[in-house]
């Protein structure tokens, strides 16, 4: 009843392009968004910024980065914390060698470009390879790329230990110091990057991608160029991905080393793309709550319950009780929380009157 299209009349071409057509989720989002902006800095704790907004907002991008190119584009990847940890260096080397561009949204775009950069070099096997052998060349970029930024020092500025840290940060004068000035530039960031990886997957350049998903011999029949798709794919999921991992680094570690950075954050983003949707920008943000919040809430648990644990006992059940979820959910659920949303979009068309 509150959800319904009748009505809503498309008089023209700019009404018919719209990004959300449905007056409903029009407001549904500039709420959202709203609400972020404006009525989480009145509430928000250090604990929730830091813990799980900030982890959210940067998972989410590094979701989207991905999710164009396996839920897209039909590329698997396993190589996204080494793209993240490229962004990372590239952001700091420029950060720490050119006192000049000390802005973040700089550094950030480096490292974007830097990690697009990368993605390309490493896409290029993807036009003789699919599937499980590319799954296995991603692999072996994460590897590589594990080592190159623990074998050259160069990289993390002769430090013995390999760890590196970031100062003072600022964009334009303005310095970015406490948890709500960097959750509200984040929120920025990712709100600018989802609007453009809309846009850009619902067009012309999205729907090569999708045509090469979903068949690349009739795609290349019909005009589309595999490995220029397959390229395209690759560089725009790597500069998402490299940003999110210049934005873990400097706004949420503040210090790291490149262990930051190995496979298992490659399986993490990963999973929070199956688990949110494949092909879904809703996907990818729905996703990277269910992997922020599940291992907080399963630790809390046993205490609200009253349940007495050791920390060890406690960590080894969160792992548990973490895979197994994941496993029920992939069987009762395959198409991710995505199709959810929109099952429950669906039902609220015909509510409260279904017949």
């Amino acid at each position: 009843m509150f959800y319904r299209e009748a009505g809503q009349f498309k008089t023209n071409y700019v009404a018919d392009q719209q990004i959300f057509p449905v007056l409903q989720d029009r407001l549904f989002v500039l709420a959202a968004i709203v609400a972020a902006f404006v009525a989480v800095p009145l509430f928000a704790t250090p604990y929730l910024y830091t813990e799980i907004l900030i982890p959210f907002l940067i998972l989410s991008l590094a979701a989207i980065g991905l999710n164009i190119l396996v839920g897209y584009c039909g590329q698997v990847s396993l190589g996204t914390g080494g793209f993240m940890a490229v962004g990372a260096y590239a952001a700091y080397n420029l950060w720490l060698r050119v006192p000049e561009a000390n802005n973040l949204i700089v550094v950030f775009l480096f490292g974007g470009l830097m990690a697009a950069a990368v993605g390309i070099l490493f896409g290029i096997p993807s036009l003789r390879i699919k599937g499980f052998y590319l799954a296995v060349a991603t692999l072996a970029a994460q590897f590589f790329l594990d080592w190159l930024f623990a074998r050259v020092k160069w990289l993390t500025n002769y430090t013995p230990s390999g760890s590196v840290a970031v100062g003072n940060t600022s964009v334009f004068g303005w310095k970015i110091d406490t948890p709500d000035e960097r959750y509200l530039f984040i929120l920025a960031f990712v709100v600018v990057a989802t609007l453009v990886a809309k846009n850009l997957v619902r067009g012309h350049i999205g729907r090569s991608w999708m045509a090469i998903r979903d068949m690349d011999i009739a795609a290349e029949i019909i005009g589309f160029r595999p490995l220029r798709t397959k390229l395209t794919a690759f560089a725009v999921s790597s500069f998402f991905i490299g940003i999110a991992g210049a934005m873990w680094a400097f706004l949420r570690l503040g210090a790291w080393e490149p262990l930051a950075f190995d496979i298992n954050r490659s399986f993490q983003i990963l999973f929070m793309v199956i688990i949110g949707g494949l092909g879904s920008l809703l996907g990818s943000f729905l996703g990277a709550a269910f992997i922020v919040l599940t291992p907080i809430l399963l630790n809390q648990l046993p205490g609200w319950l009253g349940v007495k644990m050791s920390t060890a006992l406690l960590s080894h059940l969160e792992f548990m009780v973490f895979g197994a979820m994941i496993v029920f959910f992939l069987i009762v659920e395959p198409h991710g929380l995505a199709r959810l949303w929109a099952v429950a979009k669906e039902k609220l068309r015909l509510w409260p009157f279904p017949h």
